[in-house]
């Protein structure tokens, strides 16, 4: 009896502190509750609304009900129509469609011939979801005279998987690996810096010296940036060695990329550690903003198959753009520049972070 006591009032201590414990109580109720959105309203594996580009070189009424017969389908998004084939390979290396539809000049004749394939789609083959979309749309009947016989789709419309031909999800899912590692690590390193240097008195030491808010950030930034370039040789050393994963971009471009990546997220990271009374809390705010990153940011579900709203959000997570920058660079062989706007949004991230990180410092022990 007198154990149940005990272990009764051992209970009610640590119901107390959880119920003081504001962020663990969150935890408790946060968690589930963004599980459940993301999985059941943003996560969504039958993809709808891929960004597409189409050129019809032959414009005839068959051609363009075609193009319209695609577009009803609602698998693809036709965004724009370019001239020319080659102005669709250049917009599928600038990762801006997921999809190019091509109709040559002698579509027609093609199709009434039915001796070869009528058109085509280019697709960005790197993501098995979208090509496995794709074929989709080879389904798709091409309409014309009803005194005709139709024609046998699967030999009138030619699937063409660029980037990963030999269609190995290792292609896709290393790149994108590379952003998620350095999310979590970089961001947990530095989230708990400052807390620890609380918890280990080394703050008191710090009060007493002339450095100031911005270079002590500075200083714990900088350490973290070589062990970052480290797991980025490793990741991609490996994934070169055992599973053939081809660079096919700039190394100086892939390092820049990182660079950037990996100072946004110890930008976010100290942020964080401003913020956390202990390392545990620390590591609790890194969680908590770690699994929407995953979960939203294209590594592990195509980005156009998302809601607007999930899309909303996931524009404002670093790991988003760092994903499409080092997929263009390492898959696609793409110029970084051409992508400016997602090297803008991680600068941009990264003074955000940083100014508010700064601001909030305190140092002092209270």
């Amino acid at each position: 009896m007198r154990s149940l006591l005990r272990v009764s009032a051992i209970m009610h201590k640590e119901f107390l502190q959880l119920s003081r414990d504001r962020l663990t109580f969150g935890m408790i109720v946060g968690i589930p509750l963004i599980q459940l959105l993301l999985f059941g309203y943003a996560i969504n594996t039958d993809v709808r609304h891929l960004s597409a580009a189409y050129a019809d070189e032959a414009d005839s009424h068959l051609s363009r009900q075609f193009i319209a017969d695609i577009g009803a389908t609602q698998v693809v998004d036709l965004k724009q129509r370019v001239a020319s084939a080659h102005e669709l390979d250049a917009l599928l290396d600038a990762g801006d469609i997921s999809i190019g539809i091509y109709i040559p000049d002698d579509f027609d004749r093609r199709v009434l011939a039915r001796d070869r394939q009528a058109a085509q789609l280019l697709v960005d083959g790197t993501d098995p979801i979208i090509l496995g979309v794709a074929q989709q749309l080879t389904a798709v009947p091409l309409r014309f005279d009803s005194q005709i016989e139709p024609a046998q789709q699967q030999s009138l419309i030619e699937l063409r998987n660029y980037y990963n031909p030999e269609r190995r999800s290792a292609v896709n899912i290393v790149p994108g690996l590379v952003g998620v590692i350095l999310t979590m690590t970089m961001v947990l390193f530095t989230a708990v810096a400052i807390v620890r240097e609380k918890e280990r008195g080394n703050l008191e030491l710090l009060i007493n010296t002339p450095v100031k808010t911005v270079e002590l950030m500075l200083g714990k930034i900088f350490p973290y940036i070589f062990i970052g370039l480290i797991q980025l040789v490793i990741i991609f050393g490996l994934g070169r060695v055992f599973f053939e994963v081809p660079i096919r971009g700039d190394y100086g471009h892939i390092l820049m990329a990182a660079l950037l990546f990996i100072a946004t997220n110890l930008a976010l990271g100290l942020l964080i550690s401003t913020s956390a009374k202990t390392q545990f809390q620390a590591m609790q705010m890194t969680f908590f903003f770690f699994l929407p990153s995953i979960l939203l940011s294209g590594f592990m579900f195509p980005f156009d198959g998302m809601p607007p709203i999930a899309q909303s959000i996931a524009e404002v997570l670093p790991l988003t753009h760092f994903n499409r920058l080092i997929r263009g660079v390492v898959l696609r062989g793409a110029d970084l520049f051409s992508m400016w706007s997602d090297l803008a949004a991680l600068a941009a991230f990264f003074c955000i972070a940083l100014t508010l990180a700064v601001a909030r410092f305190q140092k002092r022990l209270d």
